[in-house]
């Protein structure tokens, strides 16, 4: 372990003198610059000096309650509107407006179309735009859309407006994890990345209770009931939207209600765990371009990807199958809370405890088995009910669980600004390809045992256990790569920056 106990000279080749770094970056002081060891992955006796007039924790508490609860609300209302829809249905859309065969299908596809193809360029975006304009404006145009579907007349309708809820939608996800992963250092995120991704778990639970609760409307201003429930709820985050254009976070070098030495302290504490971001320069194609050279960002895109056909399979069809355990609209609605409650407690547990061990892989790998063995029970049984619908517990569970780990598990191990706005967007992206395949791996004609679509399952979250293998062995191996290097590689600041977590100082977690 290196420590910079005395102020250094900056040389020549240093990122002080380099024109893509100015003299107010955050960092470009001895004090909160060259004191501090960059980069070197191990943050266990890593110390950055606190402005005096606060502390570590105080200052990690006002980032938590800035950052973490407006994302989370950010994102239980986009995936809110995004799933809603199987709600919608259980109340008789596809009967009202004639989705027949696999009509209903083909509407949930539409919607990864957009979503898959633009994750990247909308996190280039994010970073041009700054989060609170992108992130806001995105919202009010996926609220509208939703509200929108509640008074198309036609399949047509349907798929166009989830086309553009697609579109709009794109940049939520990873936009969000990339945007907190500029916040904290890697031993703290998964809590943060767990208690947001959660927000998806929390939209199960509240979607269930909405609708039950709006579906008693059905008839009011002659509206079918799953109309109303697209109506208000797009409305609703419409609403939200725009008070989120003055409370969302920015980047730490860009955030408000900071001062210029907290933005140094903060910059600097990051920089010794992840080495520097370059915040400043702009991503460009050849960064893109760059970034997938690494073939650990392809595991991981296979990460998550595996883990997308289980968890949109549930999130899509679960009202669908505890309906076929004999239940009736209400109570099928009231039976879809408590499985996504029980997900939201194990991923957080889940979360302190990898957080406190400093480990991603066991926690990935066994969250994964629990989600496997859930859709093993749904194969095997099909006369107990309480035991089928228990099992759907351990799916929402398992997968809900293991999908914040192995992003969060990616996404903090990547350094830098650009590598870390591509590489997540990437794995986000490729990974929702998944999300075409959940859709037709659960069709009216298999109904209700629904074995095809199980059997699916099974297979996709084993490849992200495989995935998860060999991205982990990949880190290592980097890790054991670089120990045996030279400690000075004649590196100066600026390219080591350009590096990111390619950088031989950095060292991977796993």
């Amino acid at each position: 372990m290196r420590f910079f106990n005395e102020k250094k000279q900056a040389s020549p080749t240093s990122s002080l003198d380099n024109p893509q770094y100015p003299q107010n970056y955050p960092g470009a002081n001895g004090y909160y610059g060259d004191d501090v060891p960059v980069g070197d992955g191990y943050d266990d006796d890593l110390h950055v000096q606190c402005p005096p007039h606060t502390t570590e924790r105080k200052l990690v508490t006002r980032i938590d309650l800035h950052v973490v609860p407006f994302l989370c609300i950010l994102y239980l209302l986009a995936f809110l509107d995004r799933v809603n829809i199987a709600n919608a249905n259980v109340y008789g859309m596809s009967k009202e407006l004639g989705l027949t065969g696999d009509k209903y299908n083909i509407a949930l596809v539409i919607f990864f179309v957009p979503y898959v193809l633009f994750e990247i360029p909308s996190n280039m975006l994010l970073k041009r735009f700054r989060p609170h304009v992108w992130l806001s404006i995105n919202m009010i145009l996926f609220g509208f859309t939703t509200a929108m579907q509640g008074i198309v007349k036609t399949p047509s309708g349907l798929y166009a407006t989830r086309f553009f809820l697609g579109l709009f939608e794109t940049g939520m996800f990873p936009g969000c994890f990339y945007l907190i992963g500029m916040w904290y250092r890697r031993h703290e995120a998964q809590k943060r990345y767990s208690f947001f991704f959660s927000s998806t778990t929390l939209a199960g639970a509240f979607g269930g209770l909405l609708a039950a609760a709006i579906g008693k409307m059905d008839g009011v201003s002659g509206y079918a009931g799953w109309r109303w429930i697209f109506i208000l709820e797009g409305c609703f985050t419409v609403l939200v939207a725009f008070i989120f254009f003055f409370v969302l976070p920015d980047f730490p070098e860009e955030s408000k209600w900071l001062s210029e030495d907290e933005k140094a302290y903060v910059a600097a504490r990051l920089r010794a765990d992840q080495g520097r971001s370059a915040s400043e320069r702009a991503i460009t194609l050849k960064d893109v371009g760059s970034v997938f050279k690494d073939y650990k960002v392809i595991i991981a895109g296979f990460m998550y990807f595996g883990l997308i056909v289980p968890a949109y399979g549930y999130a899509y069809f679960a009202p669908g199958i505890i309906k076929g355990y004999g239940y009736g609209t209400i109570e099928t609605q009231l039976h879809s809370v408590p499985p996504w409650a029980a997900a939201f407690g194990f991923a957080m547990l889940m979360a302190v405890l990898s957080d406190w061990t400093k480990k991603r892989m066991p926690f990935a790998i066994f969250s994964i088995c629990v989600c496997i063995t859930g859709f093993g029970i749904l194969i095997a049984v099909h006369d107990n009910t309480k035991l089928q619908y228990a099992a759907l517990f351990l799916v929402a569970m398992g997968a809900y669980t293991a999908m914040p780990i192995v992003v969060c598990w990616f996404n903090m191990n990547l350094g830098g600004h650009h590598r870390r706005s591509v590489g997540s967007a990437w794995q986000v992206g490729f990974g929702n390809i998944g999300g075409i395949i959940a859709v037709f791996a659960f069709l009216s004609a298999d109904a209700p045992l629904y074995t095809t679509g199980y059997s699916i399952c099974i297979a996709f979250t084993v490849l992200s256990i495989v995935a998860c293998i060999a991205y982990g062995i990949a880190c290592y191996a980097a890790n054991r790569k670089r120990d045996k290097m030279p400690v000075d590689v004649g590196l100066t600041e600026y390219e080591k920056t350009e590096l990111g977590d390619m950088n031989p100082e950095y060292r991977y977690l796993l």
